[in-house]
């Protein structure tokens, strides 16, 4: 018997297998066990990796119930959790003062949990792969991402940033925090031409609504990241390609940072030669 074949929720005591998880509200939607479970079985890894619905006011009975189960690895963080997490993680890699946020919760045998953040490793990666050395950006939200993502961009010297918030307050913090002048601009406010536009918000996710921007201003050269991966094709890929630009879509992150997670709660690297085949199992999961 195999976690798959138990309920996934987040009043089951404990597995059978070793297993991590990935924890959010909403979490139907997630593909991040499809992944995981992909590679253990390509390593013929003994363990599982499950989804399990948290809501914000269940985190703390979540982490009590899973740090008394002898199986339990570790989790990953999605919306909206990846702020409320540091309360319940040490950080010995000084990630809630570098960015703000965690989306990944590893348990050490007879120690605390660990908190990290493989966000802003798995965003860069496809960036890095197409040779972008942009100087410009424009983040779309301020939320746990944009603060990975922001942090991701100042390592590579991307010195000027825009983020375009809702919330002006956030959207400044979020530019204090990581040490950038930078600007905040409404959700209205035209696109500036920018080298990069990153949509880190949920905008354009299935059930939510469309992020539809005029792209017009960006430069020929420009690229445009979306990190919803449901749909893989949001409206603002499609209008980007429309334009000619070039586009990286949310499988991508998705993908490198569950690679690093992936490592940290089964100490084996993923076996990242078989992207092409797993790309193709999650199209095909749509």
């Amino acid at each position: 018997m195999t976690n798959a074949d138990l309920p996934s929720d987040a009043s089951l005591p404990y597995a059978p297998l070793p297993y991590a998880e990935v924890i959010g509200d909403p979490i139907a939607h997630s593909k991040s066990p499809l992944i995981h479970g992909f590679w253990l079985r390509k390593l013929g890894i003994e363990a599982d990796y499950r989804k399990t619905h948290v809501r914000p006011d269940e985190l703390s009975a979540y982490f009590l119930k899973r740090r008394a189960d002898p199986d339990w690895l570790g989790c990953n963080v999605t919306i909206p959790h990846k702020v409320a997490v540091m309360d319940y993680a040490s950080d010995p890699g000084e990630v809630g003062r570098l960015i703000g946020a965690m989306n990944t919760i590893a348990c050490e045998t007879a120690g605390p949990l660990i908190g990290t953040n493989t966000d802003a490793g798995g965003f860069l990666a496809p960036l890095q792969a197409m040779g972008w050395k942009g100087r410009s950006a424009l983040l779309v939200g301020a939320g746990g991402a944009a603060r990975a993502i922001l942090y991701a961009l100042t390592q590579t010297g991307t010195d000027d940033i825009t983020i375009m918030a809702r919330d002006a307050a956030k959207g400044r913090e979020l530019l204090d925090r990581a040490g950038v002048k930078g600007r905040v601009i409404g959700m209205d406010d035209p696109v500036p031409p920018v080298d990069l536009l990153v949509n880190c918000s949920p905008l354009g996710m299935a059930g939510k609504p469309p992020l539809t921007l005029d792209l017009a201003p960006l430069p020929d050269h420009a690229v445009v990241y979306d990190i919803v991966y449901v749909p893989l094709d949001t409206q603002l890929l499609l209008d980007a390609r429309a334009r000619g630009l070039r586009t990286i879509d949310g499988l991508e992150m998705l993908i490198g940072q569950a690679a690093l997670a992936f490592d940290i709660f089964f100490d084996a690297p993923a076996p990242r030669e078989h992207d092409a085949e797993l790309k193709a199992l999650l199209v095909a999961a749509d």
